[in-house]
């Protein structure tokens, strides 16, 4: 085995672990950290895949944009961590149940892997392959690019005049 492959075992390691974790946990802040364990270990996937413009994207992107407004969905809406009766992840028996599932899941995609034969090498990526990805982007799609941002600023703007509107609402009762 190669540092390559070990390296690949170990991330997609994590990236499991980090799913499994975050459909097993009962607090929400936990959940959202296991979720950016798994969103890092894919962005290291990425990387050894030689994507790193992909890997980067993902970083800043899932694992910050997207846990941050996850953590301000938690903070603004009403989660009361004390209601432990409507917070179950099942017994012993559904974690060793969901445990097993995991692991035949992968012992069979490893053995189906491995007899696996691709062919040829595909076509060779460009060595700056992060700065091609940036002149296509600015000089093709421009305009859609544009009109994304505005999209986000404008949804920005709305989560935080509907929170505001809940704050006042809540005063009033």
């Amino acid at each position: 085995m190669s540092g390559t492959d070990i390296a690949f075992f170990l991330l997609a390691l994590a990236a499991i672990a980090g799913a499994v974790m975050m459909l097993q946990l009962t607090n929400v802040v936990h959940m959202v950290l296991s979720l950016v364990m798994t969103f890092l270990a894919i962005a290291g996937l990425y990387v050894l895949l030689s994507a790193e413009f992909v890997a980067v994207v993902q970083v800043l992107i899932y694992s910050g944009a997207i846990t941050i407004i996850m953590l301000f969905a938690i903070m603004l809406t009403r989660h009361h961590a004390d209601d432990k009766e409507r917070q179950t992840t099942g017994g012993v028996g559904h974690k060793a149940a969901a445990a097993f599932a995991v692991l035949a899941f992968g012992l069979a995609v490893y053995a189906g892997i491995r007899t696996l034969d691709f062919g040829a090498d595909g076509s060779a990526l460009p060595a700056d392959n992060a700065k091609a990805i940036g002149q296509w982007l600015y000089s093709y799609y421009t305009i859609p690019f544009e009109i994304v941002s505005v999209l986000l600023l404008v949804a920005l703007i709305g989560a935080i005049v509907l929170a505001k509107k809940d704050g006042k609402g809540a005063e009033d009762e």
